[in-house]
């Protein structure tokens, strides 16, 4: 009996619609556990099917003829919230069950008299979610599922005190964390609210249909970074999610990049809520070629076809690179991870990529293309 066949009907037909080749090993490891209701700790790379692997059995164990959210979700953003709720309303459809959204950034009256229509699911932010609770507007005791989405921030210590007390709020529930790192001390903290969790770690080498991903560095002075980023934005096919460190630096770009007429558009915090869905629908429609956003801002954004992931900035940690590396490379396509490496980060670049299959390549802008070498090859080719 496949993991899909312990689904209900309109699941597994939905599942034949959707056509898909094969179950994705997250999914086949996490759906029956969460079935059988119990605390687990689920580990994934980016885009191998976590979102579905919780999704499709929190569907399946809700009752729809009882009118009280039984199920939440809590996610790190705003962006990542309207995605899964899109996921949700999608497989939803014909079954009865009810999705409401509490994200931060909306209007909290609105999510207030959306809330009186007992929904079965929540998909909220930490901020929101306790705001309502607060007003006595969310009432946990009802729930019997929660699901951590990107539990390795969620679980880190900017939200960890918000996100517990949810989870205290509760009765009696099954905790479910997903992420595509999960670091020794998240995990601590994630089996200190658990009951004898499951611990489930799917590797990138057991995901099927991988493309091959080739790391890419080019050296640059960090004040040349932006005008780097306009000529990649030009290459021809270029699809980029490109990363920097911190908000000041993306609205510095962003200022600038704007100022340039660059195909490029940012996505953060402080954008409101229709700029955001205006910029993701103009990247993912093809109108703007490279997409610049902070972790937060892109954490768990389904973005497909991604040629190549950008990092403006050397990412804080190890875990950070291979995230947002996981990107790019999916279904089968081969991918690139470019980093424009300004000289004072070389020591850390190194140390982040040492174990990656194969070595990094170093490359250099050279008459309008991105070519492999450096500028003594270059000097040479030119002699």
């Amino acid at each position: 009996m496949t993991v899909i066949e312990q689904l209900n009907e309109t699941l597994q037909k939905k599942w034949a619609e959707a056509e898909f080749a094969f179950e994705m090993p997250i999914q086949t490891q996490l759906i029956p556990h969460m079935l059988n209701g119990s605390d687990i700790v689920a580990e994934s790379p980016t885009g191998t099917g976590k979102t579905l692997a919780y999704v499709l059995p929190l569907l399946q164990k809700v009752d729809p003829s009882k009118k009280q959210i039984q199920a939440l979700v809590v996610v790190p953003s705003q962006e990542l919230g309207m995605q899964i709720v899109e996921v949700f309303r999608e497989w939803a459809s014909g079954t009865g069950v009810s999705v409401a959204q509490l994200i931060g950034g909306a209007n909290i009256n609105r999510q207030i008299e959306g809330l009186k229509k007992k929904p079965n699911i929540v998909v909220g932010t930490p901020g929101r979610l306790q705001e309502l609770v607060k007003v006595k507007k969310l009432k946990m005791h009802e729930i019997n599922t929660i699901v951590l989405d990107e539990g390795d921030q969620l679980l880190s210590r900017e939200h960890r005190t918000t996100v517990k007390g949810l989870i205290d709020a509760t009765v009696e529930r099954q905790l479910v964390v997903t992420s595509a790192t999960i670091t020794e001390e998240i995990e601590l903290v994630a089996e200190r609210m658990m009951k004898e969790p499951v611990r489930i770690h799917v590797t990138a080498e057991e995901v099927p249909a991988k493309g091959e991903v080739i790391h890419s560095f080019v050296k640059t002075e960090t004040r040349d970074k932006t005008e780097l980023l306009r000529k990649l934005s030009h290459l021809p096919g270029m699809r980029g999610l490109a990363f920097v460190n911190s908000l000041d630096q993306l609205l510095m770009k962003d200022y600038k990049l704007s100022y340039r007429d660059a195909p490029i558009v940012s996505l953060h915090s402080e954008m409101k809520k229709e700029e955001r869905k205006k910029a993701l629908d103009d990247f993912k429609n093809g109108k703007v070629n490279i997409l610049i956003a902070t972790d937060v801002a892109a954490r768990g954004l389904d973005i497909s076809g991604l040629t190549h992931v950008i990092h403006v900035d050397v990412p804080h940690s190890i875990e950070q690179y291979l995230h947002r590396s996981g990107r790019t490379g999916r279904a089968g396509k081969n991918g690139e991870v470019l980093t424009l490496l300004s000289y004072n980060d070389e020591k850390t670049y190194k140390k982040w990529t040492k174990d990656i299959p194969g070595k990094a390549v170093q490359k250099i802008w050279y008459r309008g293309e991105l070519i492999e070498g450096s500028s003594k090859t270059i000097d040479k080719k030119g002699k």
